[in-house]
């Protein structure tokens, strides 16, 4: 295959970053960061407002941009191409399926050519007719603004107010108004720096709401009462560990409050009755280092989803409202091993939950009177089951969707007492798809140790497995996330130009159970980086793709997969795209002021305080393994204002990369200065930024120039 880059344009303009030595010693162990300085001493502050960047930083990102411009300026016309094709599979003016709660019913839709989401209301018995009220209008509310998001929209109980929550800078500061469902005009409360939702109480008189710090934290519930200051909000409880994030949520009875307290493998839930907003909150149980539990009413009970009592794969309890410390749990549903419960629902006649095994959902009723049991399932080899419930507790009909990677999205109403499902939406590609023209395959690839790994796979039918298609392999890998083989328009775009798409469901996930996110996590992470690099050498030895057509892609702490598979198996890579990439892990963890730090201990490990965990982090931590090697072509994404995985990340890491590899393969950083984590705001522009990234993979892979 020809050089997608040639050396004079990979070399030609490409920006050196200055070396300004920095040294750090942990543990008798000294490190020298040379791009340290990218880091903003103010980055609190850019979150906010972005002008107060330091004029040096600015102009590094902003020559980045200019570099990645000009190598990837023969794609404008593909990007154009990709972005009009992925866009023509998307119905414009597309609604969801309107949800009863009450006498109204509450969707969510799309007017043609709009960016942002309508919220709407219309009469409970007529949803199909014109009586649609639109409650907030996102296009509206994002004019004149370079980036814009709802963060959430949900009606009181009274359904005579919309508690609704938006950021207009990419740092997930949101801000929450209330609006009166018949006058459409939002009241004076204004709530700054909120986690973006709340619950009300059950007067509707006020709502709770987390406040996040200076350091991005939920580290404070307040309870606030329409018609007054924020000053004047009553402090509820405060979590003191910086090393747990706090959440409120509320009950299908909407009797309660919850307010959920949690890292990645602990968590500790208080309530409040709903009908007193100024009672104090009721500790459930004291938070014990690995042992998770959550919460779901069920009239006089709750059902208790937990891995207690070595519950691995998680068990189902029940306690009563009034007593619901564990000492008055019984088992409801017991722990099998294989088995994981995902999530439950408590209606008034049935318990309802989500479970996953040998890699593949169901979802399973009770009848909580009889006891009997079915399961709704599905025969495909590869597919992804969600449950969406009802907004009603005393109702025999729940929502759920399914679809696979060649099966558009389907919705449907499933009435728990006559088993009978009622398909009340099929998702549209209005420019055309024949689920026949396509084949999704699942398989299984030995690891590094034997481990199975699963891999989905989605290519056309004509295309040929003789190593000559290009491949973009996809992972993620870390926080028991199960990366679902669900219907994506955007990746027909590349199966239909002979790509094969693959899913690498590497460990790290729970996509086999709880056992195999344990064994990716912490000292077993670089499970998480053999099993994608056994993928990729299975896919090119056996006929799916060749080593230089593999193209790699993962974002957040997938785009730390990316990292840590450059460094280890370069040679099985055509090129990688690392999105919001988490690569500088080890300096991260080290520092607790970051929004996330403490926090993803329990997931990676504590480098201050233990030099085990110090080792371990050191040995994979993308930045700090760059070295003196042949790279395949990269390309980062960055968001400048991105709490979580912030812009020096990306930006160190390519800027040693370019310094220390010895190839002529260009490494390019897009940084985009007016978003964060999520990446561009609005519908039809994030497609812009995915056209962007497979316009690099068909460059990567020879087929820049292919047309459909």
């Amino acid at each position: 295959m020809s050089r997608p880059f040639e050396p004079s344009s990979a070399h030609a303009s490409a920006p050196r970053a200055e070396k300004r030595p920095q040294t750090d010693t942990r543990h008798g162990i000294t490190r020298t960061d040379d791009y340290a300085w990218l880091r903003a001493g103010n980055w609190q502050e850019v979150f906010k407002d972005t002008s107060v960047l330091d004029g040096a930083i600015r102009e590094h990102l902003e020559a980045e941009n200019a570099y990645q411009d000009t190598l990837m300026a023969d794609t404008t016309d593909l990007q154009k191409v990709l972005f009009d094709e992925m866009k023509g599979r998307i119905k414009e003016d597309d609604s969801s399926v309107p949800a009863p709660d009450g006498p109204w019913a509450y969707a969510s839709s799309y007017r043609k050519g709009g960016q942002q989401p309508l919220f709407q209301r219309m009469p409970r018995d007529k949803t199909e007719g014109d009586d649609r009220v639109t409650l907030l209008d996102g296009d509206k509310e994002a004019e004149g603004k370079g980036y814009f998001r709802i963060a959430s929209a949900g009606h009181a109980p009274d359904h005579r107010k919309l508690l609704w929550g938006f950021d207009d800078k990419g740092s997930e500061f949101f801000e929450l108004r209330v609006r009166d469902t018949e006058t459409l005009a939002d009241l004076d409360d204004r709530i700054a720096d909120s986690g973006g939702s709340g619950v009300w109480d059950a007067a509707c008189a006020g709502f709770f709401y987390s406040k996040l710090d200076s350091n991005h934290r939920p580290s404070k519930l307040y309870y606030h009462r329409l018609g007054t200051d924020q000053s004047q909000d009553r402090l509820v409880f405060e979590e003191a560990d910086p090393g747990f994030f706090m959440g409120v949520g509320g009950s299908r009875l909407r009797d309660f409050v919850m307010i959920s307290i949690h890292d990645h493998e602990t968590s500790e839930y208080r309530l409040i009755r709903a009908d007193e907003p100024l009672g104090e909150p009721v500790l459930v149980e004291p938070r014990q280092t690995g042992v998770e539990y959550d919460l779901e009413e069920g009239g006089d009970v709750f059902f208790v989803l937990t891995n207690a009592d070595g519950a691995k794969d998680f068990k189902i309890m029940q306690a009563p409202v009034d007593a619901p410390q564990k000492e008055n749990w019984t088992e409801v549903v017991a722990h099998e091993p294989g088995r994981l419960i995902i999530s439950h629902q408590g209606y008034s006649g049935y318990l309802v939950w989500l479970e996953r095994e040998n890699g593949l959902p169901r979802i399973v009723v009770r009848d909580r009177v009889s006891g009997d049991e079915h399961a709704i399932a599905f025969e495909e080899e590869a597919y992804s089951l969600g449950l969406m419930g009802s907004f009603e507790y005393d109702t025999d009909v729940i929502r759920f969707s399914y679809s696979s990677m060649t099966t558009p999205s389907q919705v449907f109403d499933y009435n728990m007492k006559t088993r009978e499902r009622t398909l009340r939406k099929t998702q549209e590609v209005p420019s055309g798809h024949d689920p026949e023209n396509y084949v999704t395959r699942r398989i299984a690839v030995g690891s590094h140790d034997g481990a199975e790994v699963p891999v989905s796979l989605l290519y056309r039918k004509d295309t040929p497995l003789d190593g000559t298609a290009p491949c973009l392999l996809y992972g993620y890998g870390s926080y028991g996330i199960a990366i679902p083989a669900s219907f994506n328009t955007n990746c027909l775009s590349l199966a239909d130009r002979g790509f094969v798409y693959a899913i690498a469901h590497v460990r790290g996930g729970k996509d086999k159970g709880f056992a195999w996110y344990e064994d990716g996590k912490r000292a077993a992470k670089q499970n998480t980086f053999k099993d994608f690099v056994a993928v990729a050498r299975h896919l090119a030895d056996n006929g799916f793709s060749a080593p230089d057509r593999i193209v790699a892609q993962g974002g957040s702490a997938g785009g730390m997969l990316m990292g840590a598979i450059a460094n280890m198996a370069p040679d099985a890579f055509g090129g990688i795209i690392a999105e919001v990439a988490f690569v500088d892990v080890l300096n991260t963890m080290l520092d607790d002021t970051l929004p996330l730090t403490p926090p993803e201990w329990p997931e990676w490990g504590n480098p201050i305080a233990s030099a085990e965990d110090y080792a371990t982090i050191a040995a994979y931590s993308p930045y700090d393994n760059v070295s003196a090697q042949a790279y395949p072509p990269i390309l980062a994404i960055a968001g400048l204002t991105d709490p979580r995985v912030t812009y020096w990340e990306p930006a160190k890491w390519i800027a040693k990369l370019r310094d220390l590899k010895t190839d002529d393969n260009p490494v390019m950083l897009k940084t985009n200065m007016d978003s964060g984590h999520g990446g561009a705001s609005g519908r039809f522009t994030r497609l812009e930024e995915i056209a962007f990234g497979y316009a690099f993979a068909l460059k990567v892979a020879g087929k820049a120039q292919t047309q459909m």
